[in-house]
């Protein structure tokens, strides 16, 4: 079957590794189900994964992606929760959680096998594309805003680095909740888009809000971190998911962390519940992805050469014929 795989690791030029082509299709077995997927969307993740990132390699070739949605084998439209072993289904109970793409083949190909526990039926009101892009980026702000930032409605929130999908989630996810969102990005483009998606308002990286904000949703590390510690009223909450600009800011202002009490909190992903209350959350509101492309599997390189430069708002989706 066609697949976009990593056939190696290049840490400087990650590209370098990409390869589109025949790769073997995915056999059924116990507890495992083989979707075939309709479509597919790229994230920062891939780009990790090609530069060795939970990708070692001896597990190469591997085939990229970790969302998806498509057909199962009963003719159900679907859609894939990604964390595999969050459960103990299909892989026992001893062994840790991964994404698909660390340890399992992923849905960048005609077909993807996954444990029939990840498997989610897609709401009939979202499109095959629209719920690709769900289950990483799109669950990964929903995770941050409502489990572990805790915000209510009536709440103020910044979101750094608007354009990228996390980020882009967070404050449609934020406004379609009713808090008051603001966010920020080097890119004057993007900040106009902010607003156009909710943001009350879009500034420069660094610039001073106009008000201390309950919460921060962080994708973006280093550059931005000193900003958000600063943005935060006493008390708040700075919840992390990455760190696409490094993990060592030059300023931990950890004296501003625990003299006003702030809060530090890691996130990853999400867990399947909170899938399955996203897709009800945008079937019920009417919310839905921002698509920055979408594009023929065959077409992945552009993907991620775009996702590589930064030149997109939103997410890049992959396409079966």
């Amino acid at each position: 079957m066609f697949a976009v795989y990593a056939a190696r690791i290049d840490r400087d030029q990650p590209l370098n590794g990409l390869e589109l082509g025949d790769r073997p299709a995915p056999q059924a077995r116990e507890g495992w189900s083989v979707v075939d997927v309709k479509a597919a969307s790229l994230n920062h993740h891939d780009l990790w994964s090609l530069r060795g990132v939970g990708l070692p390699e001896d597990r190469l070739p591997m085939i990229l992606g970790c969302d998806a949605a498509g057909v199962d084998e009963d003719g159900n439209e679907v859609v894939l929760h990604s964390v595999i072993g969050q459960s103990g289904h299909g892989v026992g109970p001893r062994e840790p959680r991964s994404i698909l793409t660390e340890r399992y083949q992923g849905t960048f190909a005609e077909q993807v096998a996954v444990p029939t526990w990840n498997i989610l039926p897609k709401p009939k009101e979202l499109s095959f594309e629209e719920a690709a892009c769900l289950p990483t980026a799109w669950l990964t702000a929903y995770r941050m805003l409502f489990t572990n930032a805790g915000v209510r409605p009536g709440d103020s929130v910044l979101v750094q680095g608007a354009g990228g999908g996390v980020a882009t989630a967070a404050i449609v996810l934020g406004k379609a909740a009713g808090l008051r969102v603001f966010a920020t990005s080097r890119d004057e483009a993007k900040r106009k888009r902010a607003v156009e998606l909710g943001a009350v308002e879009a500034v420069e990286p660094g610039a001073r809000l106009p008000q201390r904000v309950d919460a921060v949703i962080e994708t973006v590390g280093a550059a931005t971190w000193s900003h958000s510690v600063k943005s935060l009223r006493p008390g708040g909450t700075l919840v992390i998911s990455g760190a696409t600009s490094g993990d060592r800011p030059s300023h931990a202002e950890l004296t501003r962390i625990f003299f006003l009490e702030l809060k530090v909190v890691g996130s990853t992903m999400g867990t399947k519940d909170e899938l399955e209350d996203l897709l009800a959350f945008c079937a019920a509101t009417g919310v839905r992805p921002v698509i920055d492309d979408v594009l023929p599997m065959d077409r992945a390189r552009e993907g991620f050469e775009r996702m590589a430069s930064g030149e997109l708002f939103g997410k890049i989706v992959l396409r079966n014929a």
